[in-house]
């Protein structure tokens, strides 16, 4: 599958969450904080999954630079989880 994050409509934590949400149908019970995100990754959701954060640069300026490493945190251990786990479907970000 393929997500894509169209960074300028990234402004707060809440648009990253309603963009994944929605193109990963997390459901209804999804709890919309990162620790959520961060356990709808790494357990639960079905691979591979291709994410591409386009213009990234920008949701870094609107959200803050901390803010952004923190998903990208995120984002990147998912990446690292699948390959030492050897799988062939797996998460795999790009940020453009």
């Amino acid at each position: 599958m393929r997500v894509i994050v169209p960074g300028e409509e990234v402004r707060t934590e809440q648009d990253f969450h309603r963009i994944l949400a929605h193109q990963l149908e997390f459901g209804e019970h999804y709890g919309w904080n990162l620790a959520a995100l961060r356990d709808r990754l790494l357990n639960d959701v079905p691979r591979p999954i291709d994410l591409v954060w386009r213009n990234s640069e920008a949701s870094r300026k609107l959200l803050g630079s901390n803010l952004f490493e923190r998903i990208c945190a995120i984002l990147n251990e998912a990446e690292v989880q699948d390959r030492e786990f050897g799988w062939e479907d797996r998460f795999v970000l790009t940020l453009e």
